[in-house]
């Protein structure tokens, strides 16, 4: 499986339509295309403890996006659905940054890649 994540802080000005356009996106994506498995939505909390005060930009939010594999991803990233999205959310965000992560079945083998 792969995921992908996606950290974000929305501009400070953004205005509620602006916010509705890019959350309606993102319902298309997670809905429309077929290769989604999952899609989450998440808020950062924060519980005061010592990790929280690196120095690290500041990410109000995060999306996940479950794939079985790269040709999922290759897919998704690829349909008309997602580029609609990319620019609502290039539009609407000040800072963001996408990583695609591969869940290790067997945490020990990623002992041998660390």
């Amino acid at each position: 499986m792969i995921t992908h994540v996606v950290l974000f802080r929305p501009r400070a000005n953004l205005t509620e339509a602006e916010r509705n356009t890019l959350f309606d996106a993102f319902m298309r994506v997670s809905c429309d295309i077929p290769s989604v498995q999952a899609a989450r939505l998440g808020q950062r909390v924060t519980f005061g403890y010592g990790y929280e005060s690196v120095p690290q930009p500041d990410y109000q939010f995060m999306v996940e996006l479950d794939f079985a594999d790269a040709d999922g991803l290759k897919a998704y990233l690829t349909h008309p659905a997602h580029a609609e999205l990319a620019t609502q959310f290039y539009a609407a965000v000040d800072v963001a940054h996408a990583y695609d992560m591969v869940a290790i079945p067997d945490p020990t083998a990623a002992l041998d890649q660390m």
